[in-house]
């Protein structure tokens, strides 16, 4: 099954088709341009904001008493908007494409000036320097979708996406994001506010907390933060970092319909409006693998085996007059694998050949959102959501006589209900709070029977059935202290009541801007996070003991980073960012090497104590320069060093100790065709980085071994590096726009 992961994850789609309607207008393809203009700190929607077309002198529009403008009769091409409001730093967003498909979206939110009235200078803030959470002062990144579906390598996947940022590891194999030295699974998923289940099709099964693809599109998600350390106080239950998705919202003027063919699978995509008398929207996304089409097309293909997968998302707008806005959301996956089995013994060549296997996985989560405004510049922001996941397993080991012995039953099923909801209040342009508490109650069924060996009866690794509850408070606060110095402070907190673990978290952050042109941010977090569900319930392999973890208590990490920023000029932005992260109550086998924080594997066998501790220090260098005149280009350097000591004592290299990663990302557009209403555009992406780690083969025990299974030299855990990775992706795409669609 590896193998077919690995050359589906490679996979480029071969053919793109898109079709929307358009009305039809001037000689020339034109579109809208729309969106809605909020204050950031508040969330409030903002009346009579000015919006211009910098490229285009005299186009301009206010936004209406719900914030919402619309721009009508746009050419195709990238436009430069601006948006000002008295009191407040203007925003500009550059380099918008308008395509003749659909509408354009623009979601905005301005900063409140907190210079004196008196004062005349004026300091725009250019869209892609802020992340969309306003508690953040560094540490973070907003992925916005359209920029990032230029990305070459990208695959419409967000994690793949992300891989281009400094500190990330990019993985041919895998989409799992390695952030700063630390293993995939230590990453926290989340969607409308909500942590969800690994959101990747055959998720943690070539690596824990990685898969082959998203289970998301660039179709449906908007944009969206992304945390590598030090995160505000409402993030809790994440030691590494946290993918803070969000969901579109569907267009409310006019359906808009898309189809993308592909090699990886077959999308349909819909949005539009609910009712014409009413503001409420939709937007869907379905996927079905291609894979599987041909797998039921041609019953007899030879593929190594079925692989077939579809996932669905979609989300459902209800503005209200009153009552505030709801939405209702889900995204979900089912996954499922048979690997061809060869009843021919003669033909097995290769361990595993007698092994016959079937997998089966599914993932889901949704959820009711609410938000109300309040006339005092507050809002309340509550979610009401459901998660699941689930996986069934079986795996047989076959002797030359194709008698079966039974070596792998796996069975769980897991099920979150969570209640989230934030009350934040703007007290003034200097001080604003949010306020919040997250309830999950988790509902799990976990059992795993593995062999030791193929010949041996299976033993019962874990098993455990139940409830139990994950609570999580939390308050922060930003102030602006002068002009250029600004202070985030916040205070977290939660409880495992399994086994009544808890913690208490300052988050604090620092942001000091002398010029315009240059600022410097500290952040300081204490961060923590339980382990999966099935560690607390494992039978220990090597005394029989039952339930030898279930007090295990969270792993906890102290984060600092510190940032320097330099806009060489408008459109160049120069970043560089040392940073440390110490881990402590690190599970790990007592007298051993293990740690969790090198877990890839998708189960675990053994007692575990907190005993264990890890380092991640490093420096990460960005040179970004912004789409302009069709040309950007993203070079980013990452030098690190991660450790972690283990049950034995001793500091190890962990299994994801690269040292360094280079990233080079450049991109060109040209806009061609007789009315310049084309656009052919070229992108590369290269990386330079090191390998993985691992252990070297005890040859003695290797031989000892009944199946002859490969066994590791522990005292010498991950002292061995795979040779250096070079990874080159190249996209060349074109884009027809004509007056009822484009291609």
């Amino acid at each position: 099954m590896y193998r077919i992961l690995t050359i589906l994850s490679l996979c480029i789609s071969l053919a793109i088709l898109k079709a929307y309607p358009q009305q039809a207008g001037n000689s020339l393809p034109s579109q809208t341009i729309r969106g809605a203009v909020i204050d950031k700190a508040s969330g409030h929607p903002m009346p009579d904001v000015t919006i211009m077309l910098l490229d285009i002198p005299g186009t301009g529009t206010t936004t209406d008493e719900k914030g919402q403008f619309v721009l009508n009769g746009i050419p195709v091409g990238r436009h430069n908007v601006q948006a000002t409001y008295l009191g407040y730093e203007p925003g500009i967003f550059r380099e918008i494409l308008v395509t003749s498909a659909k509408e354009t979206s623009l979601d905005i939110s301005l900063t409140e000036n907190v210079r004196e009235l008196g004062e005349v200078v004026v300091r725009p803030q250019i869209n892609k320097e802020q992340p969309l959470n306003k508690m953040a002062v560094t540490g973070a990144r907003k992925l916005s979708v359209e920029e990032a579906s230029r990305y070459a390598g990208g695959l419409d996947d967000p994690a793949r996406l992300v891989s281009s940022f400094a500190g990330v590891a990019a993985n041919l194999s895998s989409n799992g994001i390695s952030i700063h030295g630390n293993a995939p699974h230590l990453l926290q998923w989340r969607m409308e506010d909500v942590e969800i289940p690994n959101p990747n099709h055959f998720a943690d099964i070539s690596i824990l907390g990685g898969g082959i693809l998203s289970s998301l599109s660039s179709q449906v998600l908007g944009n969206s933060d992304f945390f590598t350390g030090a995160f505000p106080a409402e993030f809790g239950n994440a030691v590494s970092g946290v993918f803070d998705m969000k969901l579109r919202n569907g267009n409310n003027r006019k359906m808009e319909n898309t189809v993308q063919v592909g090699i990886l699978g077959i999308d349909v995509a819909s949005k539009g409006p609910l009712s014409k008398n009413h503001k409420a929207s939709y937007i869907f996304n379905y996927r079905y693998s291609t894979t599987g089409l041909l797998n039921h097309i041609y019953p007899g293909l030879d593929m190594g085996g079925t692989l077939d997968y579809q996932d669905l998302n979609f989300k459902l707008n209800f503005p209200t007059r009153r009552a505030g806005t709801f939405s209702v959301w889900s995204t979900s996956l089912i996954d499922k694998y048979v690997e061809d089995f060869d009843e021919d013994p003669k033909e097995w060549e290769h361990t595993g050949d007698n092994f016959e296997s079937e997998s089966k996985q599914r993932m889901a989560s949704g959820g009711i959102g609410h938000r109300y405004f309040f006339p005092n510049d507050a809002m309340l922001k509550t979610t009401l959501a459901v998660t699941y996941s689930g996986m069934n397993a079986i795996q047989d080991a076959h002797a030359t006589d194709l008698s079966a012995t039974p070596y792998l039953r796996m069975k769980y099923n897991n099920t979150n209900l969570i209640l989230t909801s934030a009350y934040n209040r703007k007290f003034s342009a200097r001080h604003t709070n949010q306020t919040g508490f997250t309830y999950t109650r988790m509902f799990y069924n976990t059992k795993l029977n593995l062999a030791p060996f193929e010949t041996a009866p299976m033993n019962t690794l874990s098993k455990g059935k139940g409830e139990t509850d994950l609570i999580n408070v939390y308050t922060s606060s930003s102030f602006g202290i002068t002009d250029q110095l600004s202070l985030n402070a916040g205070l977290s907190s939660q409880v495992l009541t399994l086994n009544n673990s808890w913690t208490l978290e300052p988050r604090l952050g620092l942001k000091w801007s002398p010029t315009a042109r240059s600022s410097f941010a500290l952040a300081y977090g204490l961060h923590s996070r339980m382990e999966k569900m099935d560690v607390y319930f494992v039978n220990s392999k090597s005394t029989g003991k039952e339930l030898v973890n279930k007090d295990l208590d969270f792993t906890k990490a102290h984060h600092l980073i510190l940032t320097f920023g330099y806009k060489l000029s408008d459109n160049l932005l120069l970043k560089v960012e040392p940073y440390t992260q110490f881990l402590y109550d690190v599970p790990v086998i007592a007298d051993s090497s293990y740690s969790v924080l090198n877990r890839r594997e998708f189960y675990a066998e053994e007692a575990l104590v907190n005993k264990g501790k890890g380092r991640n220090i490093g420096v990460d260098i960005t040179l970004e320069k912004y789409l302009n005149r069709g040309l950007y280009y993203l070079v980013t350097a990452s030098i690190s060093d991660s450790k972690y000591k283990g049950g034995d004592g001793i500091w190890h290299d962990t299994r994801y100790n690269r040292r360094y990663i280079l990233n080079t990302l450049v991109g060109k557009e040209w806009m061609v065709g007789s009315n310049k209403q084309n656009m052919l555009s070229a992108n590369v992406k290269l990386t330079l980085q090191g390998s993985e780690r691992y252990s070297p083969v005890d040859m003695e025990a290797t031989l000892a071994h009944p199946d002859k299974e490969a066994q590791y030299d522990e005292t010498r855990a991950y002292s061995q590096q795979y040779p250096t990775v070079f990874i080159a992706n190249f996209t060349v795409s074109y884009k027809i726009n004509k007056k009822k669609g484009s291609a």
